[in-house]
């Protein structure tokens, strides 16, 4: 394992300069666990501890990683890699300990541990895998026969899996796909021109919400029926990543714009666009946090995660990364 690294705390001059507020300490109740950072422009995984702010490894990935989990026990995080397919890390070590090759071109994107296996989309092959870690194989596939095959969302309460397919204006709902038997649903988006990338189910699982990236609007799928039921036109320049939090709001990331659009899912009303300073944000990541307090806002661009209170509607607190890191994608790796 390389050296380790340490982010500074929250420097009060850059979070006036940037966003506007001030704080004196680093301060963040019910912070208990582990947050997991994924660092894009470097091909690392940041192991940060929350209530001191402080960065405790790097630990090196494939190249161009995109999307990060880990396993519900702590001990293991997996790294998608666009290029080098699944990094398995040891959290304890902090070491990667195998990589798991999907295929030449498979072009892995985002993963989910569910039930001691990690399902994954393959865009390369227009499909969604699972890979067992135990037995250390990839032990099921599914077809989905849809360009950009991206995201990947889970309803616990049916064992349905969702992804957008950014190059077929779709979603695809993989019914069955942590109980079996499966079987795949073209959602089509009919709005022309729309890129569904940014996703996410509504806390009570009736609501499918899709971020469509070229034209800077939603699209809300009713899941029951199958079927887009609303589409809102929100004057966005760039909207990759969308989260519901616990209480019913929709958080989206505005990347070019340098906002985080709050909206209230019942009224589908914008209720405030959070400034997260003066630069694109660049293919931003957001996080919701456990307790449903804050969101974490990674600003690939400037090389920082914005922590936002969702009481406040204010960014408080930063995470600052060296230079050339590109924070993205994070987990919350709660303690066992």
């Amino acid at each position: 394992m390389g050296p380790k690294f340490f982010s500074r705390r929250v420097a009060p001059l850059v979070l006036a300069a940037t966003f506007g507020v001030t704080v004196s300490a680093w301060v963040q109740p019910s912070a208990q666990g582990t947050l997991l950072v994924l660092l894009r422009d470097s091909s690392q995984l940041a192991i940060v501890d929350p209530t001191t702010g402080e960065t405790l490894a790097k630990v090196p990935t494939g190249r161009d990683p995109h999307e990060v989990t880990a396993s519900d026990d702590g001990r293991l995080a997996f790294v998608a890699s666009m290029v080098d397919g699944i990094s398995v890390i040891d959290l304890e070590t902090r070491e990667e300990v195998r990589r798991v090759d999907p295929g030449p071109g498979s072009e892995t994107h985002d993963l989910l541990y569910l039930d001691g296996k990690v399902y994954f989309t393959i865009e390369g092959y227009k499909s969604i895998g699972r890979y067992d870690p135990t037995e250390d194989t990839i032990d099921w596939t599914i077809g989905i026969g849809e360009e950009g095959v991206h995201m990947l969302v889970h309803d616990p309460r049916t064992g349905n899996l969702f992804t957008p397919n950014t190059g077929s204006n779709t979603v695809t709902m993989i019914e069955n796909a942590t109980s079996g038997p499966a079987e795949a649903r073209t959602i089509h988006i009919d709005i022309p021109g729309e890129t569904p990338e940014a996703l996410d189910l509504s806390p009570d699982g009736s609501e499918l919400w899709t971020a469509t990236r070229a034209d800077g609007g939603v699209s809300v799928i009713d899941v029951a029926r199958r079927e887009v039921v609303a589409d809102m036109d929100l004057g966005m320049i760039d909207a990759n990543r969308l989260r519901f939090t616990p209480d019913g709001r929709v958080l989206i990331i505005d990347g070019e714009a340098a906002q985080l659009l709050v909206m209230d899912s019942r009224s589908r009303e914008v209720v405030e666009r959070v400034s997260l300073g003066e630069v694109d944000t660049g293919d931003g990541a957001l996080l919701v946090g456990p307790d449903g307090r804050y969101a974490y806002v990674g600003l690939r661009a400037i090389d920082m995660v914005a922590i936002v209170n969702l009481e406040t509607l204010e960014v408080t607190m930063e995470l600052s990364f060296s230079a050339g890191d590109g924070p993205g994608c994070m987990y919350w790796v709660r303690p066992s």
